[in-house]
């Protein structure tokens, strides 16, 4: 196992019960783990008790960022529909994930009760990860974003049943609506059942979304 990404954690246990459940989120490029940690007292989580991972990116150059040096999770290469992407820097991120997933089996939290989420770049890896896992994995959930490993992803090992949300924007300008709808399409193709929702919003996240997510994770928890 190579050195762990740095991560921003946050437990949100109001009783102070022994945790046996993780989200590990992804962020967006450019961005940090400190992006999404507002979120969780946003969530309404009520007594559950679920331990967030926010990883933060390596620092690579970004071809379409003229080369420079940011947090990003794999090169983007075109910023066109295909969305020309750094394949091979996808499966390592995704390999990046799984070392957290490890840790969090060594900390007592079964796979079965790990959800994987990504925002945008992070969400590209996050459905790489999942729908690669050899192990079980309880939930994806995969905001603003596309599957840009579909040409690669063309059977699931594992989690053939596990639960799939959707999320997009309306008025996204840099991760078009059609590319979340390709994404929902791949997954039922591969016999998934994935929810898509759209929210009146750009490449962002908004209230309503943040509170429909929390019940999705408690929905999520409470099927277990």
């Amino acid at each position: 196992m190579t050195k762990l990404l740095d991560c921003v954690v946050v437990e949100h246990s109001p009783n102070s019960q022994t945790i046996d459940k993780a989200v590990i989120w992804l962020h967006g490029l450019g961005a940090s783990g400190h992006d999404f940690e507002p979120i969780v007292p946003e969530l309404g989580l009520g007594e559950l008790a679920v331990r967030f991972i926010f990883p933060h990116a390596p620092k690579i150059p970004v071809t379409v960022n003229g080369g420079y040096i940011m947090p990003a999770w794999y090169d983007i290469l075109e910023m066109t529909l295909d969305r020309k992407v750094d394949v091979a820097q996808i499966i390592q991120s995704s390999d990046y994930i799984n070392d957290l997933i490890d840790e969090q089996i060594k900390q007592g939290v079964p796979s079965e009760n790990i959800i994987i989420a990504g925002f945008s770049q992070g969400g590209a890896v996050a459905y790489h990860n999942v729908l690669t896992n050899s192990r079980s994995l309880a939930g994806l959930l995969a905001l603003s974003t596309y599957f840009a490993t579909a040409e690669q992803v063309q059977s699931i090992p594992t989690n053939h049943a596990v639960r799939v949300r959707i999320d997009h924007g309306d008025y996204d300008n840099v991760v078009p609506a059609v590319l979340g709808v390709q994404a929902k399409e791949k997954l039922t193709n591969l016999g998934l059942s994935p929810s898509f929702t759209t929210y009146p919003m750009a490449h962002q996240v908004c209230m309503q979304q943040i509170k429909d997510i929390g019940r999705w994770i408690v929905d999520v928890y409470q099927a277990r």
